[in-house]
């Protein structure tokens, strides 16, 4: 049994996965052994046991989630499951990867978790420019219809299943789960007030299931090797592997699948390789760009979801931005919050009006035209827009993380800017 399941067929140099290939590797066998010879519940209680938490960033308990949708009626209508294929955090491309090079692991999943929550339709939610990701996406579908693993009655079973892939224009904000529905609706983005929650009424009204791609590469390896495999895959209290990557000033920037619990410190010294010569590491983003800063030799911290939130921040994707000591950190927040103004659904006010106003202070803090009095502002806006309770969903208070972190540790960098009156990493304004 593989100690790296998801990327047991995914190599430097080596092709894509066809089907071929992947049915010679074992793949498709959990299907061939579950659908209409395993009980629903029995792959839900297996799910339940592996404690598969979700990837995409909030680590809630999977078989948890799907233990929600209701049971089946007769002729009560179709229901569906979505992977969540946008991934727009920026410095996160681990998705990318599993679609890329072994897209049928993804429908292998998606067919597995369809037929344990009783949906009959699914849909791949991606970006436009994940090209590479669409057509071989759309040409593993293809084989597995041919080979009767999707479609009506799935190898002569009652169980039937749809699956499309849904080319979206792209915005942030739809990596929350009820605004990727209701664009997928073909409605504005927008988040969705809960409850109903999406396992009782979600795209078009009907139980629905949504789950990060990395997520449901899990199943069908889960259901083949069972919980307890799973969780000893682990190296601390949460179970399985992890893809785990970094960008920035390291030698090797990539992504890595290792036991979940790796510390920071393996993961860039002995799998990024280390700083590039003649930087140091100043902080990091543990989770994309929406955590907050760890600094203060975070080496040692094991990334998995309790321990960085303990040290303050969230593992989020589990795709860390590297931040040197070259880098400005005021001009790295500044360049994030431009990104999350921008992505804004617009809905609610903090969001709209707020991140725009706090993006227009950072420029004028980096252009030198700063004041002393724009920290206190900083300050009060990081709160107020950092609450989950002024806003009407996550993204704000997710943006405004690495503002409300860099505040705390980057200080000095603020107060050089003003006072000076230009960047003390570039010599000038910048």
């Amino acid at each position: 049994m593989s100690e790296t399941p998801l990327t047991r067929n995914i190599a430097p140099g080596k092709p894509p996965t066809d089907l071929a290939a992947y049915d010679a590797n074992g793949g498709y066998q959990a299907v061939r052994d579950t659908i209409g010879k395993v009980d629903p519940d029995g792959v839900l209680d297996i799910i339940k046991d592996s404690n598969l938490r979700g990837r995409g960033g909030a680590g809630y308990p999977t078989g948890m989630k799907w233990s929600f949708v209701p049971k089946p009626r007769p002729d009560e209508g179709h229901r569906y499951l979505v992977a969540n294929a946008d991934e727009m955090e920026p410095g996160t491309f681990k998705d990318r990867l599993l679609m890329e090079f072994d897209p049928h692991q993804l429908i292998e999943g998606m067919i597995l978790s369809s037929y344990t929550i009783s949906a009959d339709r699914g849909y791949i939610f991606i970006r436009d420019e994940y090209h590479t990701a669409i057509k071989r996406l759309n040409d593993a579908i293809k084989e597995a219809e041919n080979k009767n693993y999707l479609g009506d009655r799935i190898l002569g079973t009652d169980f039937s299943f749809h699956l499309h892939v849904h080319v979206s224009a792209g915005r942030y904000i739809c990596g929350e789960e009820t605004a990727l529905l209701n664009s997928l609706e073909g409605k504005r983005a927008n988040p969705r007030a809960k409850p109903p929650f999406p396992q009782v009424s979600g795209l078009w009204g009907r139980p629905t299931i949504v789950n990060n791609v990395e997520t449901l590469c899990n199943i069908p390896h889960i259901v083949t090797h069972g919980a307890d495999w799973y969780q000893s895959l682990g190296s601390g209290n949460d179970a399985g592997t992890k893809l785990y990557g970094a960008s920035g000033r390291v030698k090797k920037p990539g992504c890595w699948e290792l036991p979940i619990g790796t510390s920071i410190r393996e993961i860039l010294e002995n799998h990024a390789g280390g700083m590039l010569d003649g930087y140091e590491l100043k902080g990091l983003l543990p989770g994309g760009a929406s955590t907050d800063f760890l600094v203060a030799e975070p080496l040692d911290l094991p990334m998995d979801y309790e321990s960085i939130m303990q040290a303050g921040s969230r593992m989020g994707t589990g795709t860390m931005i590297i931040l040197d000591d070259k880098t400005c950190p005021v001009g790295m927040i500044a360049n994030l919050m431009k990104f999350f103004a921008r992505e804004s659904c617009g809905f609610c006010t903090p969001c709209r009006e707020g991140l725009p106003w706090v993006k227009q202070i950072l420029d004028g803090i980096e252009a030198g035209t700063g004041r002393l009095g724009d920290m206190d502002i900083l300050e009060r806006q990081s709160q107020f827009i950092g609450a989950i309770s002024n806003t009407h969903c996550a993204h704000a208070p997710g943006a405004i993380e690495p503002l409300s972190s860099g505040l705390k540790y980057f200080h000095e960098d603020f107060i050089a800017h003003i006072e000076n009156k230009t960047c003390p990493y570039t010599g000038g304004a910048t």
